[in-house]
């Protein structure tokens, strides 16, 4: 399945009870929504990919890439681009600790009692003026 209906099924979970609910709420057929989720959003038209897209607030990074933002994702970048090098540095070494986590791609952890246990070591960058 590509990124973009990847993204869509999410969002559309997300923000509505259901596919009929979310397909009511953009006056698409319901067979439609449930073709380009079947099938691909790619294969649908272009005039209801956007109108998709606009109505669960998924923006296009560029044109030429199928790598798409929700609004969430959009805030974030934002947040992001303002913070100094020790702000990018701490979110940097959070989003490496998470990333191992979700996609199990860490060590076996130490257990200790029930819980288990993840611990990371980073050195934060000397702090400059960007």
């Amino acid at each position: 399945m590509d990124n973009l209906t990847q993204i869509v099924r999410a969002e559309i979970a997300r923000q509505y009870k259901s596919v009929r609910q979310f397909a009511f709420a953009v006056n698409i057929p319901l067979s439609t929504i449930n073709s380009a989720l079947h099938n691909g959003i790619g294969g649908s038209s272009y005039d209801t990919v956007v109108h998709i897209c606009k109505t669960l607030g998924i923006q296009s990074v560029s044109y030429d890439s199928a790598h798409y933002l929700t609004e969430d994702a959009l805030r974030l970048l934002e947040q992001y681009s303002r913070l100094d090098n020790y702000g990018r540095h701490t979110i940097s070494s959070v989003m490496q600790v998470e990333y191992e986590r979700c996609t199990e791609l860490t060590r076996p952890r130490a257990k200790r009692g029930s819980a288990e246990v993840s611990s990371v070591n980073v050195s934060a960058p000397e702090d400059k003026k960007n």
